[in-house]
């Protein structure tokens, strides 16, 4: 059997788009497949712009503190495909092996044949067949993009809709309007199935709300419907059931707590159909775990080329509104233990490096630019500093990530500074690569 990386090369020259919104490859291959996704454990259905991964993780980590067995389909991966499919178990989920995902993928490749299909579409339908071939009690599905016309958008029925905040970003596939995005986003809402929302802008939010009454949907909002709120160091959310007292997440943040919350509130909306304890609760929300959303790196290869004394931390943020939300935790941070903030940042030409990197500005010290390893649409380390200096950043460049560590090192700040590595997914993932720590 040929290894799944072989086996993505030779998907990677079916289609010469890497991304094509469209459902007919999708009803194609499922039907050669015999249709794996109407044998899927009932599906809790993700879309949004932030906060998708972390609101999974939450869900997941809820659902397995109430002994529930969980698939997940998630993406992008950081490091390895396989993180893209955790197979459900009684005793928590597991990342596919190897062996298995080769599998299900040539059982796709031959399903296919040579039909044109995207890399994303193939690995969608291997999911939905893996998860076909294993019981579980839920699988919670997080769009890839957009929505409507999403691989993932072929559940005819899911349990629930989730929607996470939408901002602007994939401006070339989805729209340059937030009512643009947002109808993109509103498209895995399905006639009389739930709806949960996180708080949205304005335009956003009557857009779905448009949707959701056309399709006799209900919907229930973030701060209208119910309420999270961190309180002396806790979690308290609160709607019509009553109020919930948990632990603090333990990932960083406060829009952690939002994400939490929209987890929790869509989980409430579900139990008759998936019961869970007020105890799970407790459990779920201070045991989720989610890589590269800010998250400090404490061993590793890596972590030796930071200054000593020195925190490091790592995040995935790469829009306008992701860098708000680190820049408003760094700012946590920095009012509990104060330390200089040097960013090593590394972006792709499609994002909007400016609107990022403002977030910052006042925030950080110092900037280091690098290029995000092996993407041909990586911006030049260069741009990104110019960028940063026109938001008023003081920025240098190096070539590699160990370089941009090693240059941190002796700026001689005192005390010990906090190092942020942000700006990209993909540069976030050859990070825990090279550090040795790829997500589990």
């Amino acid at each position: 059997m040929a290894t799944v990386e072989t086996i993505v090369e030779r998907l990677t020259a079916l289609h010469p788009k890497l991304i094509d919104l469209s459902l007919d490859r999708m009803w194609r291959i499922l039907a050669a497949l015999d249709h794996p996704e109407r044998k899927l454990p009932p599906v809790i259905h993700v879309a949004g712009t932030n906060g998708k991964g972390s609101t999974v993780a939450f869900l997941r980590a809820i659902l397995e503190a109430a002994g529930l067995s969980v698939h997940v389909y998630s993406s992008p991966h950081l490091v390895n495909i396989n993180e893209r499919f955790r197979i459900g178990a009684p005793d928590g989920g597991k990342l596919v092996s190897d062996a298995e995902l080769a599998q299900a993928l040539e059982d796709c490749e031959r399903a296919n044949g040579d039909a044109p299909i995207t890399v994303f579409e193939m690995t969608t339908a291997a999911g939905m067949l893996l998860f076909s071939r294993h019981p579980a009690d839920v699988l919670v599905m997080e769009v890839g993009l957009g929505g409507r016309l999403d691989a993932t958008n072929v559940i005819d029925k899911p349990l629930i809709s989730v929607i996470t905040p939408i901002s602007i970003d994939h401006t070339d596939f989805l729209g340059d309007t937030i009512a643009a995005i947002a109808g993109e986003k509103a498209g895995i809402i399905k006639r009389g199935v739930p709806v949960v929302s996180a708080a949205q802008p304005r335009e956003a939010l009557a857009v779905i709300e448009r949707q959701a009454a056309r399709l006799s949907a209900p919907v229930a909002v973030a701060g209208e419907h119910f309420t999270v709120t961190g309180e002396h160091g806790r979690l308290v959310y609160q709607d019509d059931a009553g109020l919930l007292d948990l632990p603090a997440p333990k990932l960083f943040g406060r829009h952690q707590f939002d994400n939490a919350g929209l987890a929790i509130a869509t989980l409430r909306a579900l139990k008759d159909a998936l019961p869970v304890p007020p105890v799970a609760f407790e459990f779920g929300v201070a045991k989720a775990e989610w890589p590269a959303r800010l998250q400090r790196l404490t061993h590793g290869s890596l972590v030796q080329y930071s200054p000593a004394g020195s925190e490091l931390w790592l995040d995935g943020g790469h829009n306008a509104d992701g860098g708000r939300i680190t820049a408003a935790a760094l700012a946590d941070f920095e009012e509990r233990v104060s330390r200089p903030l040097v960013m090593i940042v590394g972006m792709l030409q499609t994002k909007d490096c400016s609107g990022f990197l403002r977030n910052f500005s006042g925030l950080a010290r110092r900037l280091i630019a690098v290029p995000v390893p092996d993407q041909p649409k990586s911006m030049s380390a260069e741009a990104v500093a110019d960028a940063a200096r026109g938001v008023g950043l003081t920025a240098t460049t190096r070539d590699t990530i160990v370089e941009a560590l090693e240059t941190a090192a002796k700026f001689e700040f005192s005390p010990p500074p906090r190092i942020l590595i942000a700006g990209s997914l993909y540069l976030a993932g050859e990070v825990l690569k090279q550090n040795g720590t790829p997500p589990t």
